[in-house]
C-alpha cells in the first residue's frame, strides 16, 4: 500500500507453477498487487528487504530453509504479515499450525491436484486473507504457547470447583486466534463446563489444531462431530466448513454441524455458534469473542447478552485484529473487554456461583 494504494504482496514458493497460478489469481483484485516473488528463503529474504512487501504469502516445503525455520530468522527482524499456503496433507497442516505458533497469521489451502474449482475457491480464500492480514498488528502474534506435554502425559490443572455447572462455554475468533486459544485452552481445569470453538480455518487443518491443543491441555480437545453430546472437560473445535451450532437435548446439550451458505462472511461462522448459544442455552451462555477482521459474532454476541449470558470480547491491546471485538463493543455486546491474561479466570468465574465475590477471587488468584 505504499504510495499505490494497493497492497503489495510478495509470493514465496518453491514451484514455479505455483507461484504463476497465485500470481496471476491476485493480479485480478484491483486492491492487490504482486510486487514480486521467491523460490526459496534466501531469496525471500532479499525481495524483502529490496521490495519491502505488505504482505508476504508463504509455502512450509521448501529447499535449503523451511517456511518455518524462515519465519524464526524473518519475523524478529522484519516483522511482516505471513500467510501461509499450505498443501492439505498430514504432514503439511502439522507444520501450517507450527508456523502460526512461529508468528503467521494465516493458512490457505492449497488445492488437490488439478482441480480448477478448488484453485479458484484457494484464490478467492488467499485474496481475502491477504486483506486481513495487511490490516493486523503482527507484534502481536507471536504469543509464547505452552509446551506439549511428555508423551502420554497431559497436564493436569487443578478442578475449579465448577463440577455441576449447567453453563456451556461458546468461543469465536478469526485472525491471530490461534495464539490466544493455544495460550488460553491448556489453563482450563479438568471440571470446565462444555465448550465450543468456532475458528475461522480450513478444514483439516481444525482437526489437527484440535489435536495440538489436546496434547497441551488438561481437557479433552477434539474436532467436533455432528451429535456430539457436551459435557464437563470436553472442548469440541467446529469442522473448517461446517456450521456448528448448539442445540438442547433434554437436560443435555448437543452440536450440530451442518453445511449451508456462508455467514456473516464465513463458514462456520461464530454468529452461527452464538446465535444457537442464545436461543438454547440462554442465560446458561457464556461467551467469549476474540481476534479477527470483520464483524462475524459480534451480531451473535449481542444476541446472547440479549438471552441473559455472559459476553466477553478480547481488547483492542491484545489482538491481531480488533475488527469482531471492536464491532461488538460498538454494539454494547460484551460486558468487559479482556486481556488474554484475564479470560481463563473470568470464564471460570462466570462458570461458578455467579457472584461479583467469585469473579474477583478468581480474578486475583489470575494475577498472582
Amino acid at each position: 500500500m505504499k504510495g499505490t494504494g494497493k497492497i503489495r504482496v510478495l509470493v514465496v514458493d518453491d514451484s514455479a507453477v505455483a507461484r504463476e497460478l497465485i500470481t496471476k489469481g491476485l493480479s485480478r483484485y484491483p486492491d492487490i498487487e504482486v510486487a514480486g516473488t521467491a523460490s526459496d528463503a534466501w531469496s525471500a529474504r532479499d525481495k524483502i528487504v529490496l521490495l519491502n512487501p505488505d504482505v508476504v504469502t508463504l509455502d512450509i516445503e521448501m529447499p535449503r530453509m523451511d517456511g518455518i525455520e524462515f519465519l524464526k530468522k524473518l519475523l524478529p527482524q522484519y516483522p511482516l504479515p505471513v500467510v501461509v499456503v499450505s498443501a492439505v496433507t498430514p504432514r503439511g497442516s502439522e507444520r501450517a499450525l507450527a508456523a502460526l505458533e512461529a508468528g503467521a497469521l494465516d493458512i490457505v489451502a492449497k488445492p488437490e491436484g488439478r482441480d480448477q474449482r478448488g484453485l479458484e475457491h484457494m484464490l478467492v480464500q488467499l485474496s481475502e486473507r491477504i486483506r486481513e492480514a495487511s490490516r493486523a498488528d503482527v507484534s502481536k502474534a507471536r504469543t509464547p504457547v505452552p509446551k506439549a506435554a511428555a508423551a502420554g502425559q497431559k497436564p493436569s490443572p487443578a478442578g475449579a470447583g465448577l463440577t455441576g455447572s449447567r453453563k456451556v462455554i461458546v468461543i469465536g475468533a478469526s485472525t491471530g486466534g490461534t495464539q490466544v486459544l493455544n495460550r488460553i485452552i491448556p489453563e482450563f481445569p479438568l471440571d470446565m463446563p462444555g465448550t465450543v470453538i468456532v475458528q475461522h480455518m480450513p478444514p483439516v487443518f481444525t482437526r489437527m489444531f484440535a489435536d495440538t491443543l489436546d496434547r497441551t491441555s488438561a481437557v479433552e480437545v477434539r474436532e467436533a462431530k455432528d451429535g456430539d453430546v457436551l459435557r464437563s472437560g470436553l472442548v469440541l473445535v467446529a469442522p473448517g466448513d461446517l456450521h456448528l451450532r448448539v442445540v438442547r437435548h433434554g437436560v443435555q446439550w448437543k452440536v450440530s454441524c451442518s453445511p449451508g451458505d456462508k455467514v456473516s462472511g464465513h463458514r462456520p461462522s461464530v454468529d452461527v455458534l452464538f446465535d444457537s448459544a442464545a436461543e438454547s442455552a440462554g442465560n446458561q451462555a457464556v461467551a467469549l469473542l476474540l481476534t479477527g477482521m470483520g464483524a462475524d459474532g459480534a451480531r451473535g454476541l449481542l444476541k446472547v447478552r440479549g438471552a441473559g449470558g455472559r459476553c466477553f470480547a478480547q481488547n483492542e491491546e491484545s489482538s491481531v485484529v480488533f475488527g469482531m471485538p471492536g464491532e461488538a463493543w460498538k454494539m454494547g455486546a460484551p460486558e468487559r473487554l479482556l486481556s488474554i491474561e484475564e479470560m481463563t479466570a473470568t470464564l471460570i468465574a462466570s462458570c461458578a456461583a455467579g457472584t461479583a465475590k467469585a469473579e474477583r477471587s478468581a480474578l486475583s488468584q489470575s494475577i498472582r
